[in-house]
């Protein structure tokens, strides 16, 4: 538990804001270690590869749309859920590979899903005040259809183990990612730190 690891892509909107650092802060601050970083600027085909999803995924975002667009009052008797998700789908290829982004691995108990409670919500605007998205974004999906566009979301952390796995052999090699140990942890985990001195 304390290795497990996860990919977090800082997108092309929080490099070019230049915001890196402070966002990458948190995590340290947090304790978790960065065993893995560099930056990329993507391919259309890395990003379709890192984006992989089935049908069923798609006509769920499309449906995920349909009913944010009949919450605004809008006519939605000819939207087609398929339709609708793959160009979501689409919107998110463009967005990850219009400009340069850092990948990092980091590493830390339970860190998959801490990662993702610092992040926030997809919907920057629904997203709980002291997240990230909150705090750095003032965008929000009703913002971001009205425009057409994809929502800045900022980043991306995997959801799961399996994805995690996943993803980070699609963004680094073996001898990318690498071992040592960190001050926090020896503070933190190692039962000999807080024996009593004899």
């Amino acid at each position: 538990m304390l290795k497990q690891k996860t990919l977090v892509l800082f997108k092309p909107d929080v490099v070019q804001r230049q915001i890196v650092g402070e966002i990458l802060t948190r995590f340290e601050r947090k304790g978790f270690k960065i065993v893995g970083m560099k930056m990329v600027l993507p391919t259309e085909s890395l990003a379709k590869e890192h984006y992989e999803t089935t049908d069923e995924q798609i006509i769920g975002m499309g449906n995920k749309t349909i009913v944010l667009a009949q919450e605004h009052g809008e006519d939605t008797s000819k939207m087609d859920a398929r339709e609708i998700g793959l160009k979501v789908w689409q919107r998110n290829v463009d967005y990850l590979s219009c400009g340069p982004i850092l990948a990092i691995v980091m590493q830390g108990p339970h860190i998959i899903e801490s990662v993702r409670k610092m992040i926030g919500v997809t919907n920057p605007f629904m997203a709980d005040v002291g997240t990230i998205r909150a705090d750095y974004s003032p965008d929000s999906i009703t913002l971001s259809s009205s425009s057409d566009r994809t929502t800045r979301t900022m980043l991306h952390a995997s959801d799961s183990e399996k994805s995690a796995q996943r993803e980070i052999a699609l963004w680094f090699k073996k001898g990318e990612i690498f071992e040592y140990e960190t001050a926090i942890e020896k503070v933190l985990f190692d039962v000999s730190w807080s024996l009593k001195r004899k």
